[in-house]
């Protein structure tokens, strides 16, 4: 009872939500049809981000004077499987190394084999069926894998199958590879949408050090980066280079700031960019985004992408780009009417709406984008209800220090005192 009687009592001493103490508005006019309120989703872009209170708290969503529930979502990155998936019937058959999978049930994409060979160049021809033994069998496709360690262009052993269900895949090697070479499988994704992304920033620039070629961007407070995207030029037509991400807080108080920062901030990758034709096989592989697992940090933070390019020439870099998963706030709007997003309040709790625990996502939902950011002309300092001893710390401490030092001479006179009375 004393629990949930303080609670309240915190519930109710917490500021409330007023249109006049938020800094920044966006005007949000949905595209609806009807009487019906629709379902309308927006995305929120960096520069939200950047002037809201950590984790969105202050984000709040108006129809005139009434505030509008609503709820966000974070567009899904695809679902990873690296459950092992064992080789059965591992063996070869006419000069081939040939083998068999039991497949999981849910639908499936993406596979990768495990290769110990390196140096090699081989392709694999995938089939599927519904049964281990006997029963027709359907084509899925011929991939090529290839480990170019002594060419310095790396490895690839994914097979990007298209969605698929077979209960079994019976796989067959033309190549230079045996049965010992090949220790596994793995299930790499589920077959799911890409996910969308927004800009947090982006530069052209690069700047040679040494054998490396360094990208810098400063990235506001409380703004997320997900990863790191790479569109470079056409020079070299092929490469693979391993990429570093170091994240640093930028103003001048590193041991303040550096708690900020909620996890390790460095992150690793390997850029691989391979189109060619080599021993009669056709070559085609990219990974152009370094995954990034730093969050947000509470103050600005400075994020250096190093490129190690070794003894090869620089990579041509047409732009890196650093981004987000995409957020999108979603509503239930009303035809013809407009709404305002307000946010720059960092005084305000998180909402809690009953919609948001009760939201089902609408395939045929509505879509619009925010306008653009403009000052609350309306806007006022929120008032200063702390303590007076809140407000002036100082001086709470200036009147501790008289106090000791007006107790430390009445003493040193006490002293004095009795060592002159005569005895």
């Amino acid at each position: 009872m004393k629990l949930a009687a303080g609670l309240l009592l915190l519930l109710a001493a917490a500021p409330s939500a007023e249109i006049r103490y938020f800094r920044y508005q966006r005007p949000i006019t949905p595209a609806t049809q009807g009487l019906l309120p629709s379902q309308t989703c927006f995305p929120l872009d960096a520069g939200v981000f950047s002037h809201a209170a950590p984790q969105l708290n202050d984000l709040r969503l108006y129809r005139d004077a009434a505030e509008t529930p609503y709820v966000i979502r974070v567009a899904a990155a695809a679902q990873t499987d690296e459950k092992p998936v064992p080789l059965l019937n591992l063996g070869e058959r006419a000069g081939q190394t040939v083998f068999d999978t039991a497949m999981p049930e849910s639908k499936y994409g993406d596979l990768q084999l495990d290769v110990s060979a390196q140096n090699f160049i081989a392709t694999i021809s995938v089939s599927g069926s519904q049964s281990q033994n006997g029963g027709s069998e359907t084509k899925v496709g011929s991939y090529t894998i290839f480990d170019l360690s002594n060419q310095k262009l790396g490895r690839s052993t994914i097979l990007h199958l298209p969605e698929s269900d077979f209960r079994y895949l019976h796989f067959s090697v033309s190549g230079p590879l045996v049965p010992k070479d090949f220790t596994g499988l793995i299930t790499l994704r589920s077959s799911v949408s890409e996910p969308k992304y927004e800009t947090v920033a982006e530069s052209q620039h690069a700047t040679r050090k040494d054998h490396s070629s360094v990208i810098e961007f400063i990235v506001p407070a409380h703004t997320p980066v997900d990863r790191v995207l790479f569109t470079p030029g056409a020079e070299p037509a092929n490469f693979s280079r391993d990429v570093r991400v170091d994240i640093s807080p930028v103003s001048g108080n590193p041991a303040k700031d550096a708690s900020a920062l909620p996890q390790t901030f460095s992150s690793s990758g390997t850029l691989l960019r391979i189109h060619s034709g080599q021993s009669g096989h056709r070559l085609d592989a990219e990974r152009l985004a370094i995954e990034t697992s730093a969050g947000y940090a509470d103050t600005p933070s400075k994020w250096i992408v190093t490129v190690d390019n070794g003894d090869d020439a620089p990579i041509t870099i047409k732009s890196v780009r650093l981004q987000m998963l995409q957020r999108n706030l979603c509503f239930d709007a009303v035809n013809g009417v407009h709404y305002t997003l307000f946010y720059g309040d960092a005084t305000l709790a998180a909402p809690h709406y009953d919609y948001a625990s009760l939201f089902v996502p609408q395939v045929n939902a509505s879509h619009t984008t925010a306008g653009p950011e403009q000052e609350n002309a309306a806007y006022q300092s929120r008032p200063d209800l702390r303590p007076f001893t809140e407000k002036h710390p100082a001086l709470l401490w200036i009147a501790l220090i008289a106090v000791i030092v007006l107790l430390g001479v009445i003493a040193l006179r006490s002293l004095r005192s009795t060592t002159q009375t005569p005895r």
